[in-house]
């Protein structure tokens, strides 16, 4: 399956409003074209090339106009349409009311190649006009109008320079203006959402009842917090009713594992009688983890202080018949050994679940030996060790190294949740030969 790519919210409103903004601009320049708003594309250029298609000289030199289309519908769009022509042999067509200020212009500008004539200044206004040399197939003609009229050409460069002086500066602007917004605009309208996100960072297992906050939240990312939140309280419900299950299943537990024991007793000695001890107090230190988790986790015991030394003892007498059974020598040293805070059940059953694992998996030969320090307790093995692939995996529950039917997956796991209850750890490496197991507990 293809990852899809996550994307920025900043970024996608960015451009986004930025192409609207853009288009809604240019829709309005366009409409504002057609209904003549902002130029009126027209000038005495489209007039002059109207009038050069349509001029011809006839048989007897004089100049004279063809009556074409473009030239018809100039005369019924201006009515005051005036224009002089004239070529280099003297030759003048007029037509309309030349202003004054033309009408004696005469051979003045033959020297020049074109010209533009402006208002003039002060009181009295000179009518604007072009004038222009124009090479035609009737020889160069002098065109002179102040009338205008339209031409492609001129729409073509006047729209260009709007697109350059007008369109392109206010998308430039808005650019600018949405580039500053938009950050400010979305995280201050994103501000419960990371709120909201921090709460879901403090959310644990271990400490339900945990909701985000939908204050200051988006109505549109409002319904997604509340879904949160109802899924949230689904999960703490199964979580409750998953944790009554074990503790009633372990409760339930207790008295047929003591009516096998009792029974497992009564055998004769012999390797059967052994493997039925190991796996029989495999059950009842899983069973008595699975109180004391939940214990802990209510917070029924306070923790007391703990001698790391005493809490070796009990369990190396608890547990050294198994290990001369099975074929092992135990080792035992507790010199200096220290005092943490802690509930002393929930360790010495979580000690007794290391040690039971160092029996099964020790190879039924060589030392398992038993250590403490100030802060720590280990048991070692002489056995096979752990692959270091597997070192971390042993404490998912319900991984097993061996699928041998023995045991369920679940010792090691409840011994890594009874010391991060401790807030201490348990970790395993191997040695040569062997592998050691050791629960670390906070300094101090």
């Amino acid at each position: 399956m293809r990852k899809r790519c996550g994307y920025s919210l900043r970024k996608r409103l960015f451009w986004r409003l930025l192409a609207l903004q853009s288009v809604v601009l240019i829709l309005v320049m366009i409409v504002l074209f057609f209904v003549w708003q902002i130029f009126d594309f027209r000038s005495p250029d489209g007039t002059v090339e109207i009038l050069r298609q349509a001029v011809f000289r006839q048989p007897s030199g004089e100049l004279s106009v063809r009556e074409t289309e473009d030239l018809r519908q100039l005369r019924k769009d201006a009515p005051d349409l005036w224009f002089t022509i004239r070529d280099t042999q003297g030759h003048t067509l007029t037509e309309g009311l030349i202003p004054p200020e033309y009408a004696s212009i005469g051979n003045t500008l033959d020297h020049i190649g074109q010209a533009k004539f402006a208002k003039g200044l002060g009181d009295h206004e000179r009518p604007v006009a072009l004038m222009k040399w124009i090479p035609t197939d009737w020889g160069q003609l002098q065109f002179l109008t102040g009338t205008d009229g339209p031409t492609a050409s001129t729409f073509l460069l006047r729209g260009l320079s709007l697109i350059l002086k007008v369109v392109i500066p206010i998308v430039a602007v808005m650019a600018l203006g949405a580039l500053i917004a938009t950050p400010i605009v979305v995280r201050r309208s994103l501000v419960g959402v990371d709120k909201a996100a921090l709460q879901a960072d403090t959310i644990d297992i271990d400490q339900r009842g945990g909701r985000l906050s939908a204050d200051d939240v988006p109505d549109e990312i409002a319904p997604l917090v509340r879904a949160v939140n109802r899924a949230l309280g689904r999960l703490d419900e199964g979580y409750e009713r998953q944790e009554r299950f074990l503790t009633d299943a372990a409760h339930e537990l207790r008295t047929p594992i003591a009516i096998l024991n009792t029974r497992i007793g009564s055998l004769p000695h012999g390797p059967v009688k052994t493997d039925l001890l190991e796996d029989a107090a495999r059950l009842a230190i899983l069973t008595e983890q699975m109180l004391d988790l939940q214990r802990l986790k209510q917070g029924k015991s306070p923790f007391i202080k703990v001698d790391l030394g005493q809490l070796a003892r009990k369990v190396i007498i608890e547990m050294a018949p198994l290990a001369f059974a099975a074929g092992y020598t135990v080792q035992f040293d507790v010199d200096h050994a220290g005092e943490i805070d802690g509930d002393p059940l929930a360790l010495q059953r979580a000690l007794m679940n290391i040690l039971q694992n160092a029996i099964n998996h020790g190879g039924r030969k060589g030392i398992i030996s038993l250590t403490a320090g100030s802060n720590w307790v280990e048991v070692s093995d002489e056995g096979p060790g752990i692959p270091a692939d597997l070192q971390e995996r042993i404490f998912e529950p319900f991984f097993k190294r061996h699928h041998d039917g023995r045991g369920a997956g679940l010792g090691l796991n409840l011994v890594r949740d009874i010391m991060c209850l401790h807030r201490g750890e348990v970790t395993i490496a191997n040695r040569n030969p062997g592998a050691v197991c050791r629960l670390s507990f906070p300094s101090g």
